[in-house]
């Protein structure tokens, strides 16, 4: 399957390419394919999202598009995060197909394409059919092709409360460092609020809820967090 790509230039010019050869740096630096879309008893939310990774605004279309957005700025592999990186057209039983896939996702392996949807659409036919060759021209480049749909409810409120600490500017850097160097491995995460008693036990709280944020440390985020999770430092 031949397939062309287009994306929007650091400029906003439009730039055509074949999918073959268009490269990772001109889709890294590509603008939101589509504008925010507003109208009266829109369905969906759309909005921006301050992302860490990208020390930046990454805009989403829908909430569940924004859970993605969490999850992949709370994901350390992930090194930078394109909405809508590119329009992919290809020919397909005598029909131009087009398909604008949610995020584009770069990695230290392997660039991720993703498409998010709810569970209940997939099995949509022409949902189906979309992702089919999404997937397909995706693959023929050795990239990863992700469909995204309902993340697990709990993991989901963690990386959300954790996302709320994930700006490192607005902590102490004396109690980081100090989080850094102590020996929490092990600790339950309530213990560990008090392994600083020289700092205010409010900010050393901020201060491990951005490590974990980091991944410095990890926890299980399978259920809520609380004051009986076990604290690792990560490997």
């Amino acid at each position: 399957m031949e397939a062309t790509v287009r994306f929007r230039g650091r400029g906003g010019e439009v730039e055509d390419c074949s999918w073959e050869f268009v490269s990772i740096a001109s889709l890294q630096s590509a603008h939101p394919w589509r504008t925010f879309r507003w109208y009266r008893d829109q369905k969906h939310y759309s909005g921006t999202y301050w992302s860490a990774t990208m020390h930046d605004h990454v805009i989403y279309e829908s909430r569940l598009e924004l859970s993605r957005l969490l999850f992949a700025d709370f994901d350390p592999s992930v090194r930078a995060i394109v909405a809508q990186p590119f329009l992919l057209q290809a020919l397909l039983e005598g029909k131009v197909r087009r398909h604008i896939p949610d995020y584009l996702l770069l990695t230290g392996q392997v660039p991720v394409v993703v498409d998010v949807k709810p569970l209940h659409r997939l099995s949509k036919p022409e949902v189906a059919f979309t992702f089919d060759w999404t997937r397909r021209a995706v693959e023929s480049r050795g990239w990863k092709y992700e469909v995204w749909t309902e993340p697990p409810a709990a993991e989901l409120e963690n990386i959300r409360f954790l996302a709320g600490y994930r700006r490192e500017w607005l902590f102490n850097p004396e109690i980081l460092e100090a989080l850094r160097d102590a020996d929490l491995d092990g600790l339950l995460l309530g213990q560990a609020m008090g392994c600083l008693p020289d700092h205010p036990e409010p900010q050393v709280r901020a201060g491990i809820n951005h490590l974990l944020w980091t991944q410095t440390f990890v926890t299980d985020l399978d259920w809520p967090l609380g004051p009986s999770h076990v604290l690792r430092r990560a490997a």
